[in-house]
């Protein structure tokens, strides 16, 4: 969701002090205030609000006023409610849940685009695999996250489970998170790209067995980086190796 003018400028407030706990559950907001303390006319507010009210971090009623929600209610998939967590101190829990989901989820979806692909999926991850090659020598991580966020996307779709498929959004914003907060090497490693290429190689033989395992890799990898880098290592059951994606 891409929020532009004034309701994203207020939502670029309001979100990230909901998701850090600046404003805690159970605090009122009353539309009244907010105008005049983001000097906005009512009827941006209730664009803003209507925008929450969508994630579930907020719950607006007549003579009550904006309630912000426990966070077990909230849409924890929504991009724009992953970027606000990963923005505060709840960043860490956020990237170790979220990097839990892929591991259950990608190995599977992987396998099941070996099985399912069509032609013009095959000849997306090829081209993606390539661009990822090209990038990765480059050190061009803006590029390389675009293609990594598409390659990504393009195995969930082709995957064929539109569950599997309405979650790359959601595996774009832990990627992009991981870069924007330097938890990425500056130059993805050689050994990390030839996975990516091993998946779409796999995907396109039609080798559900290896498409899992290069993704699994890929995935749990990830996941064992970012416990090292957060200083809370575990035991996921893959190799301590840095710059997967």
């Amino acid at each position: 969701m891409d929020i532009q003018g004034l309701p994203g400028r207020l939502l670029a407030e309001l979100g990230p002090a909901i998701a850090s706990g600046e404003l805690p559950e159970g605090a009122v907001l009353r539309i009244e205030e907010l105008e005049a303390r983001f000097g906005v006319s009512r009827t941006v507010v209730r664009d803003a609000v209507r925008v929450l009210e969508s994630m579930r971090l907020v719950e607006s009623r007549r003579r009550v006023g904006i309630t912000v929600q426990p966070k077990s209610g909230w849409d924890v998939f929504d991009p724009l409610v992953i970027r606000w967590r990963l923005a505060g101190s709840d960043r860490a829990a956020q990237l170790r849940s979220l990097g839990s989901l892929r591991a259950a989820v990608e190995p599977a979806a992987a396998a099941l685009a070996a099985r399912h692909a069509s032609p013009d999926h095959c000849r997306e991850l090829s081209a993606l695999a390539v661009e990822l090659t090209v990038t990765a020598r480059a050190a061009d991580l803006t590029a390389f996250l675009r293609h990594d966020i598409a390659f990504h996307a393009t195995v969930l779709r082709a995957s064929g489970n539109e569950m599997f498929a309405h979650l790359g959004e959601t595996v774009g914003a832990v990627l992009t998170g991981r870069t924007e907060h330097d938890l990425m090497p500056h130059q993805p490693e050689p050994y990390a790209v030839q996975l990516h290429r091993e998946v779409a190689e796999a995907i396109c033989a039609a080798d559900p067995g290896h498409a899992e395992r290069a993704m699994r890799t890929i995935v749990l990898g990830a996941l064992e980086e970012l416990d090292a880098t957060l200083g809370h290592p575990a035991d996921h059951g893959a190799p301590k190796r840095s710059g997967l994606a």
